[in-house]
């Protein structure tokens, strides 16, 4: 039989518990369903088998016997997305990042849709400040993936490491749109409170503090919502506003010198601190 060649229903059912064994990091089991494998000759040469074998063996630190198994397997079935992901995994576990990138990319020319690859290449590029790249894989997987969460985040925070601020909110608040009031949970108040930090990172702080306005009741964190509010009002200027949340803060923690630092620039002068830290040793 041919290493490339798919596993008759038998010898696929155990390469399926290896890859169970190796997620849950049942890692002699695995040897022993490799084992079973490869010890039959018709499938001793299966490349994805030795693959997956040599990964398991890194998990156990046998890490030239690993290197062996793995480019064993990729040699014997250079077609394989799995052989040039595993190979990929095991060059991450070196930290050889670059080397992994290219692993990843040569898996995804044989499946250019899987999920995992995509994701374990898009942590890569982010690890090695690739925004481009990073942003187009990011792409792949919210146009595979559309309907979930991670998609849209992912996506629109590839264009916020960009400084594309405007694609960034107007991905942000496509999702936002999709929504509903059922939706409203911990989670949509992190997105919320992610919109704002791009408005803010773009300069439009006008837009950022009508944004807290419109949406704080559907936000959790009362408190960043607060403090988010006292240093707009600060930014633009509106520092009666400031000075009212930035007491407000200190009423509820007096030992935060941030709110100080605020209460002291919206006050413009140190008098009124004085006053206020005075009352709050009372």
């Amino acid at each position: 039989m041919s290493p490339s060649q798919p596993l008759p229903p038998k010898e696929n059912t155990l390469f399926k518990r290896i890859l169970k064994c190796y997620e849950h990091k049942q890692y002699k089991n695995g040897l022993k369903f490799a084992k079973q494998i490869l010890t039959n000759s018709k499938f001793s040469d299966h490349g994805e088998t030795l693959a997956m074998k040599g990964l398991t063996l890194n998990c156990l630190g046998r890490k030239e016997e690993a290197y062996e198994y793995v480019r064993k397997g990729l040699r014997n079935d250079l077609k394989s997305h799995v052989c040039w992901h595993v190979y990929g995994l095991l060059q991450r576990s070196d930290r050889k990042y670059d080397e992994a990138i290219k692993c990843y990319r040569n898996a995804l020319k044989w499946d250019k849709d899987n999920i995992q690859i995509l994701r374990d290449l898009s942590l890569l590029q982010i690890q090695m400040r690739d925004l481009e790249g990073y942003r187009d894989t990011r792409y792949q997987l919210f146009i595979l993936r559309p309907t979930q969460r991670a998609s849209w985040i992912g996506f629109a925070m590839a264009y916020h490491l960009l400084k594309d601020y405007d694609m960034a909110l107007k991905i942000l608040e496509e999702f936002r749109k999709t929504q509903t009031k059922r939706g409203y949970d911990y989670e949509h108040s992190e997105l919320l409170l992610y919109q704002n930090m791009v408005m803010r990172e773009a300069g439009n702080l006008e837009d950022a503090l009508n944004h807290l306005n419109k949406y704080e009741e559907q936000i959790c964190d009362k408190l960043s919502v607060m403090e988010t509010k006292a240093k707009l009002h600060l930014d633009l200027k509106n520092l009666k506003e400031a000075k009212e949340i930035y007491t407000e803060l200190l009423n509820r923690n007096p030992e935060n010198h941030l709110y100080y630092d605020g209460f002291e620039a919206a006050t413009q002068s140190g008098l009124d601190l004085k006053f206020l830290f005075r009352r709050n040793l009372e």
